[in-house]
């Protein structure tokens, strides 16, 4: 990949390419515990879930404009003081691995997150997933657990580590977390990624 990801806020119409992505790692891996691919519905309804988190896309910058990846946040807990923590999650179509588009999704879900006055960030790595691993570590995660034999698929168990990373220092008093809009918070150079290591 020549040039840098175009990063954008997700919508319906890219529910498709979404489940395109999502499907070979449902159907031929542990990374993911779902064991039958969800369709474009499907994503479409999680995107607008409540509460409503970022989904954001990755675009390759030529002009057929290939959808790249994906990073999104979901609810960590559904209990009330759980309100400040958020999960994240990050795929990336097989052809586009090993080039930092999930660095630089991930990098602007964590603004689109702390925008919305996220405290902690979650991410649960199912192993082994070295490539994984890797990342959560180069963007600053620190390990908090494993989970052992959390799921069984393609006759194994997997154990699952939890990574986290804090979005901010944890205030006295938090203000209450708000609902994402559905487009990237004006900033400089929003909607641009880059592959900077």
């Amino acid at each position: 990949m020549d040039s840098p990801p175009v990063v954008r806020a997700a919508t319906a119409d890219d529910a498709d390419a979404i489940a395109q992505i999502y499907a070979p790692i449902v159907r031929d891996t542990a990374i993911s515990f779902e064991e039958t691919p969800p369709d474009a519905d499907e994503f479409v309804r999680r995107m607008l879930t409540r509460p409503r988190l970022p989904w954001l896309l990755a675009e390759s910058s030529g002009r057929d404009r290939s959808v790249l990846g994906y990073a999104y946040g979901s609810q960590h807990r559904s209990r009330a003081s759980y309100r400040w923590s958020v999960d994240c999650s990050v795929y990336v179509n097989t052809g586009a691995r090993g080039h930092g588009v999930g660095r630089v999704l991930y990098s602007m879900l964590f603004d689109e997150l702390r925008a919305l006055a996220y405290v902690s960030l979650f991410a649960g790595v199912t192993q082994p997933n070295p490539a994984s691993t890797r990342l959560h570590q180069a963007l600053g995660f620190r390990p908090v657990g494993t989970y052992e034999r959390t799921g069984h698929k393609h006759g194994h168990w997997h154990d699952v580590t939890w990574w986290q990373l804090d979005l901010r220092a944890a205030p006295a008093s938090p203000v209450e977390p708000h609902e994402w809009g559905g487009a990237l918070a004006a900033r400089p150079g929003a909607g641009q990624g880059t592959t900077e290591n």
